[in-house]
Order: C-alpha cells, then structure tokens, then sequence
C-alpha cells in the first residue's frame, strides 16, 4: 500500500472512530490539501488555506509568548468546531466537528492520527 492509502486508511479510522466529525483533513503547512474526509461539502483545498492560516497565526503566538513548538490549537463557533494539530514541522491534520461532540473523545483519537501519519511522513 502506498503511503497515500495509508494516510487515507488512517483518516478513515478516525471517522469510524467519531462518527460526528464534519470532516478531516491532512494539508501542508503552506496550506495545500494531502488527504480528507468531508461530510459537509466543505472545499479540501479552501479548508486547507484557511488551516495554513491559523497554523502560521498560532505559530506566531507560540513564539511570541515562548510558550513552545505549536501541537495544537482550536476555534470554537456556534454552531461547531474546529481543531488543528500539528503532525510535523510541514504538516497538519484539522478536524472540524458539531458543538455537541465528544471533545475528549476528539483529542485522544485525533492525537494518536497525528502521530500514526507523522511516522508514515518521517
């Protein structure tokens, strides 16, 4: 299997995983779509420009207040959510999700993708 499959199969398990998860994505930090799972019709390559957005943003702050590499970072609305966690240096995997959903749940699972594909990228 190649390592595209294997992203995409990890990705898959996390939507078996949590079934409310509005969608997923694995993009580069320079904000170009790799792998994705959509459930809403959200636009890959739109939803990962906006995640190289608020990586380059939360990178800025991290540095800024010397608080560390970014691992994380999220954006609450009302109507859902959105999660994005660093995988590498160059890549990220954002998760978008109903308000109601099981945020615990999320972060244990979306934690353990992040570094099933960091090692498949390494």
């Amino acid at each position: 299997m190649s390592t595209a499959e294997n992203i995409q199969k990890i990705i898959d398990e996390l939507r078996e995983a949590i079934p409310e998860l509005r969608g997923i994505l694995l993009a580069s930090t320079e904000g170009l779509a790799v792998a994705h799972s959509f459930t809403d019709g959200a636009d890959p390559e739109r939803v990962a420009a906006m995640t190289s957005t608020i990586t380059g943003l939360t990178k800025r702050i991290s540095e800024g207040l010397q608080i560390g590499l970014l691992r994380e970072a999220s954006i609450s609305g009302a109507d859902g959510q959105v999660y994005v966690y660093a995988v590498n240096p160059t890549h990220v995997l954002a998760v978008t999700l109903a308000e109601n959903a099981n945020v615990g749940l999320l972060h244990l699972e979306a934690r353990q993708t992040a570094e099933k594909i960091a090692a498949l990228l390494s």
